[in-house]
């Protein structure tokens, strides 16, 4: 049986599953309290602006896309600071922070009256994001012991992809027939039994007692995690470009009703949970080429999706490749940044959501400028295409300084350990 975190007693496999469930259950509120709006996004924007969605409804979307653009900057913000300096608490104690801290902002979000309080709730709501799969991933990665970092990565992960499967789309639907406000009632709800979840089955796991804020923060000071973290905010931006759009891609290029519009979700969370199971997975076996393998199938899903969506087999074929290829890249993405950070390990975990959300941002705010340019609801397709290329290229760079360090017999980060190796005279 599996040894608790401090190694003193044993758990039983029935109270590790129970916990790693708890875990991933933060990741499915997460998964909803994140990707709802992007489904909701006309109704958010004929709601909190409806002059300008009664005179230019393209407009009114595009502005209501910086809701989700906000939650991502709260992420970006929230992720490194919130990890940094929490780094020694125990985090179960830490955890259920966190999840308070959920089910307030989300609450507030659905009952702000204005498009620019609610946009402060979405930000508000966004600060806990990357601290809490940081944290729940290094917890997940304890449980499952040695050799099953990135599963235990992927599980928590899981819990976001599998509610694009069934918590997105449902609570979607619930919006579409109550209002968007019940919905984010609903994922509130998901929060607060998150805390129930974590605070009966997670076991007790102390931080690091010598970690200082300023021990965490010397991460900053690597490149490689810096070349990593740009990998995150820029390739992942090709996700979000074409994710924050869906719904008008859904009903203005493929023609479909806004009834299909929770069933296009369900393709996307299908793809997503493919692809981050076999993203954890792959990583434990390579980091490196799992990490071209993703992206290559990413850039292909995008090209496939902007030359037939249009059609509906094109639309799901696209849409669920492009779900599978961008989720597994995310468990991948945070086993590199852990490799590059060496002691900062509780940044690192965190850091991977920051630059995710980065991408989110970038992904949402420059579609959202072609589409107000009168670009049509296919540009944010051609330009997810584009920066997912220039992930590949961050992605050449940063293991071709590995190989340089190599050469010159450095230590260079493999798997889950740092590898000394000597120069071949």
């Amino acid at each position: 049986m599996p040894l608790t975190p401090d190694g003193s007693t044993q758990l039983s496999s029935t109270r590790v599953r129970f916990a790693l469930l708890a875990l991933a259950l933060g990741g499915f509120g997460i998964g909803a309290t994140e990707f709802v709006a992007m489904g909701l996004l006309p109704n958010l924007a004929s709601d909190l602006l409806p002059g300008l969605y009664a005179s230019a409804p393209d407009a009114a979307n595009a502005q209501a896309g910086w809701l989700i653009s906000a939650y991502a900057l709260g992420v970006v913000v929230g992720a490194p600071t919130i990890a940094a300096a929490a780094a020694r608490w125990p985090r179960k104690q830490l955890l259920l922070g966190l999840l308070t801290a959920f089910t307030l902002g989300t609450i507030a979000s659905a009952l702000l009256p204005t498009f620019e309080t609610v946009l402060a709730a979405r930000f508000v709501a966004g600060l806990p994001h990357g601290a809490y799969f940081g944290i729940a991933s290094l917890v997940a990665a304890h449980l499952m012991g040695p050799g099953k970092r990135a599963r235990g990565i992927a599980i928590v992960l899981g819990g976001l992809t599998i509610s694009n499967v069934i918590g997105v789309p449902t609570i979607t639907w619930i919006g579409q027939m109550s209002g968007w406000r019940v919905a984010y009632l609903v994922v509130a709800a998901i929060f607060a039994l998150t805390f129930v979840a974590v605070a009966v089955f997670v076991p007790f796991q102390a931080g690091n007692p010598k970690a200082t804020m300023r021990a965490e923060l010397r991460a900053f000071g690597k490149l490689q995690v810096w070349i990593t973290l740009s990998i995150g905010a820029i390739g992942f931006g090709g996700l979000f470009a074409v994710y924050t759009y869906v719904a008008p891609l859904v009903i203005e290029i493929t023609g479909l009703a806004a009834a299909a519009v929770p069933l296009i979700l369900v393709v996307v969370g299908l793809g997503m949970t493919a692809g981050n199971f076999a993203g954890g997975a792959l990583a434990d076996w390579s980091v490196r080429r799992t990490m071209y393998i993703a992206f290559g199938v990413l850039i292909l899903a995008l090209i496939t999706l902007g030359l037939s969506a249009q059609f509906l087999a094109g639309l799901l074929v696209g849409m669920f490749l492009v779900g599978a290829a961008a989720s597994a890249l995310s468990p991948t993405i945070q086993a590199r940044l852990m490799d590059v950070a060496h002691e900062s390990q509780s940044l690192a975990a965190a850091l991977n959501h920051s630059s995710l959300n980065v991408g989110n941002a970038l992904g949402a705010a420059l579609g959202g400028v072609a589409i107000a340019a009168g670009l049509g609801y296919l540009a944010p397709v051609w330009i997810g295409v584009g920066l997912s290329a220039l992930g590949v290229l961050l992605t050449v760079v940063t293991f071709s300084i590995d190989r340089s360090r190599r050469h010159r017999g450095h230590h260079v980060p493999y798997g889950t350990q740092l590898i000394p190796v000597v120069r071949q005279r």
